[in-house]
């Protein structure tokens, strides 16, 4: 089965061909221009979706040595997502589709990091538990069929991935934050600022605000205004912030980890590009005896390579969507997250 994957829900444009389980195509549009704004801009990222979903198309057929014709399935995203993005990705996928007489499946972006695991060599175990971590959510899953998803804990306030960029604004890095904090917090090697991590009513929710708070007091406290802030300044906050950030998420895994019976554990999201917050789960697993898939980087942001085989997994599971279908700007459409 040749599958084609689109994905616009954001600031990325992504075009991806699977034919019979191999990724063949998987190409990643994305909108730098954003960075000078300090953060996605809707209008500009739906135009800019807009103008070169066409043209990856075409690229990611041609590196996939196959014609339209050829394709099996399409599939694209849905939601949750900025609503104009979204509408560029799913109408130009259903159109597709519908010209081509071939079946539509829209896929749930936050399904697609989910499952985004089964991408690599070695991939999860049913029953597994899923961190899937990135700026607009923040979720801790228990998987037990592509279809059986429980919803264990999500943030109450910021995600993990919204925290670092804000705390990246603080400190004048800018837009994304994540890579920037991690640079700036392995240039720092002694003691840490000893931020908080937040208590929260249900067992394995999270939030974020009181550490985002906790740097700004800081700041102004010490400081004044971040403009006073030296590098080695920046590096200590990066660090104390970082340490804290991840500790609050592995905090609430190990407790799942030791109240569920699973087999293995799964990161997926942007944040899983965090080296740290990889270094600290690997370490978990290992002290729970528990094997961890982590997708490669180019499968962490988002790409299209997940949203075709996340599809490709439901249209198996004999699951069927209305042409009428549209796009849903919040979590989840399917309610297969529960």
């Amino acid at each position: 089965m040749n599958v084609l994957g689109l994905e616009s829900s954001c600031d990325e444009t992504s075009v991806s061909i699977i034919a019979d389980d191999v990724i063949k195509s998987n190409l990643i549009s994305s909108q730098d221009f954003h960075i000078k704004y300090g953060g996605v801009v809707p209008e500009l990222s739906s135009r800019a979706h807009l103008q070169i979903i066409n043209p990856l198309l075409k690229q990611s057929l041609q590196e996939a040595n196959l014609s339209l014709k050829d394709i099996d399935l399409v599939c694209a995203t849905a939601g949750p997502g900025l609503i104009g993005a979204l509408l560029i990705g799913l109408t130009y996928g259903k159109a597709l589709a519908y010209g081509m007489g071939k079946p539509f499946i829209p896929v749930d972006h936050v399904e697609g990091h989910l499952f985004s695991g089964f991408l690599m060599e070695e991939k999860p175990e049913y029953p597994f538990l899923s961190l899937t971590v990135s700026g607009g959510h923040t979720l801790l899953l228990l998987v037990s069929s592509p279809t059986d998803i429980k919803k264990l804990g999500t943030t109450i306030d910021d995600a993990v991935g919204e925290a670092f960029d804000k705390v990246s604004k603080m400190l004048g890095y800018g837009y994304p934050g994540g890579p920037k904090i991690q640079e700036a917090a392995s240039k720092h090697l002694g003691d840490l600022i000893p931020f908080p991590i937040s208590n929260t009513k249900g067992e394995y929710d999270f939030s974020f605000s009181g550490i985002k708070t906790a740097v700004l007091r800081y700041i102004q406290k010490n400081f004044d205004t971040a403009e006073k802030l030296e590098e080695e300044d920046k590096n200590l906050i990066s660090a104390s912030f970082q340490n804290y950030a991840v500790k609050a998420l592995i905090q609430k895994v190990e407790k799942a980890v030791k109240n569920f019976s699973v087999k293995s554990l799964s990161l997926s999201g942007g944040v899983a590009a965090n080296i740290f917050l990889r270094e600290e789960l690997s370490l978990l697993a290992k002290r729970n005896n528990k094997k961890l898939i982590i997708p490669a980087i180019q499968f962490c942001g988002d790409n299209a390579a997940m949203i075709a085989f996340r599809g490709e997994m439901l249209y198996k599971e004999g699951l069927s969507f209305s042409n009428e279908l549209n796009a849903y700007p919040s979590l989840t459409f399917n309610k297969l997250i529960r």
